[in-house]
């Protein structure tokens, strides 16, 4: 293994177990030497990492990104050593910072009725945008790259409330104005994408892995506005050549604590800086596209399908949605977690009663997927204790997340004339949560932190006042929603019924 300097933590990576004084005490970090240390009951990669190509780019190297599609393409390393993963932070170097010294690997804790421990060897590289772009296009460009992957949340791909590129943003402006020093991911993939054309290099596929509504055509669509606004050849080029396949990837992905590095460091013998844990249940469904250069998945268990948007539906408006519910409306009633939440009745049978009730009539299910099954297995998901869930995790950025969440479902019942007073409680429930901390002083986890903020000290607890405040967020409430009558309706009887001094779930019902 040829041996390699992190300059930051300075620490030579050549292969020997990395050792550090702690205190008085010294500590052996995961690292490729270290592997050896490791006992059988861990799983470890059965493949020649230095026999490993990069063919991925993955925009946001996060916990999800870590747990999900480096798992998989973990897996297709031990069949085929050509689909090693460049990781790049657009902003930030504490992923860098903390897997670097420890040869890029990571534990991944599988936390079920039965745990499990594997370490991940799929990444092979990690770059940060901030501090070398020129070495992000180097990489772009490389002529083996042929998959480029992005988990950047659903702000980081900087769309206005219709779904469109938000030309208007501070980062579409920076990149139309510097396009060979981007800040955006978007900005990032035009660019590169035009430097391969211009080399004469096949273009790579792009794939989304987060949750938005038909991620791959709102992707294409933010990637082609911009490429436009530069050139429309480059957008033309771009339309007809690059492929966007649709996507929608699952599995409950708890934030790293101090907690999990002690059970990894308990199963490892070893310490890790940056282990990540989820639920035993995974999902990774792809659209079949002809253009796409991506590998094939099928062998490590990822669908591959033509209606993805069916299984889209399903876990954006049953999982997401429910998880949403459970978020706001749990904090009020004081729960801390998802799995504690779970032992409250009348907050499981609100949830249930609303996925079957009012969640499903909107969905028509793909052919390999019982709808009825699905809410079953969501709920005993929910029910993992293993997981330690914080219910304040899921409701981070919640002005992003509710119009893809719940709204689609509130317009299709509006539009076949459904009821939608259980569908608007969660909504009410988040500007609660959104008032609470403001009375309190804080501000949630929110790109639009401060508005909400500003929203929530002007509040006084009666939806005829509070609403029309919240309703000023158009990126949240579109104007045709707050001009329909049912909908102003059923979300001030949801946002009264839940303004009493003691809120208990028991309303619910």
């Amino acid at each position: 293994m040829v041996a390699e300097t992190d300059a930051r933590a300075g620490i030579i990576s050549s292969g020997k177990a990395h050792q550090l004084p702690v205190g008085n005490v010294v500590t052996t970090f995961l690292s490729e030497g270290a592997l050896r240390r490791i006992g059988s009951a861990v799983q470890l990669p059965r493949y020649d990492r230095g026999a490993t190509r990069i063919s991925v780019v993955h925009f946001g190297p996060g916990a999800f990104h870590r747990v999900h599609q480096a798992c998989y393409l973990d897996d297709l390393l031990h069949q085929d050593p050509g689909w090693g993963i460049c990781g790049v932070s657009l902003k930030t170097s504490g992923v860098r910072d903390a897997l670097s010294p420890q040869d890029r690997l990571y534990t991944l804790a599988v936390l079920d009725e039965e745990s499990s421990f594997r370490v991940i060897g799929a990444i092979r590289e990690l770059l940060v945008a901030t501090e070398n772009p020129s070495a992000v296009f180097a990489r772009l460009c490389a002529p083996e790259i042929r998959l480029v992957t992005s988990t950047v949340t659903e702000k980081g791909y900087c769309l206005a409330a219709d779904g469109s590129l938000d030309q208007l943003h501070p980062d579409i402006q920076h990149d139309l104005g510097t396009p060979g020093v981007p800040v955006s991911v978007i900005g990032y993939l035009v660019e590169g994408l035009r430097r391969r054309r211009e080399a004469k290099l096949a273009p790579f596929t792009v794939v989304c892995c987060d949750n938005l509504a038909d991620n791959g055509g709102r992707l294409r669509r933010a990637v082609t506005q911009l490429a436009g606004a530069r050139s429309p050849d480059l957008a033309a080029w771009i339309e007809a050549e690059v492929a966007f396949p649709r996507t929608m990837v699952d599995s409950i992905t708890p934030a790293t604590d101090d907690a999990l590095r002690a059970r990894v460091r308990d199963a490892l013998g070893v310490e890790d800086r940056w282990p990540v844990q989820r639920e035993a249940y995974v999902q990774w469904v792809i659209e079949q596209d002809p253009r796409s250069c991506a590998p094939e998945l099928r062998p490590v268990g990822v669908i591959v399908t033509n209606d993805v948007a069916a299984y889209e539906r399903a876990k954006l408006r049953v999982l997401n949605g429910a998880h949403s519910s459970l978020a706001y409306l749990g904090t009020l009633a004081g729960h801390q977690t998802v799995a504690e939440a779970m032992t409250d009745p009348d907050l499981v049978r609100f949830v249930q009663t609303m996925m079957v009730e009012d969640v499903l009539p909107t969905l028509t299910a793909p052919r390999e997927l019982d709808l009825r099954q699905y809410v079953d297995a969501v709920l005993r998901r929910f029910r993992n204790r293993a997981i330690r869930h914080p219910l304040a995790q899921i409701a981070w950025d919640g002005s992003q997340k509710l119009p893809f969440r719940l709204f689609g479902t509130i317009r299709d019942a509006l539009t076949t004339g459904r009821p939608i007073d259980r569908l608007c409680i969660p909504i009410a429930a988040w500007m609660h949560f959104v008032r609470q901390r403001a009375l309190k002083g804080e501000r949630v986890v929110d790109p639009l932190a401060e508005k909400l903020f500003e929203i929530g000290r002007e509040t006084e607890g009666h939806a005829v006042v509070d609403l029309r405040r919240f309703f000023e967020i158009e990126s949240v409430f579109p104007p045709d929603l707050i001009a329909e009558p049912r909908f102003v309706a059923a979300l001030s009887k949801a946002y009264d019924g839940l303004s009493r001094t003691s809120f208990s779930t028991a309303a619910l019902t």
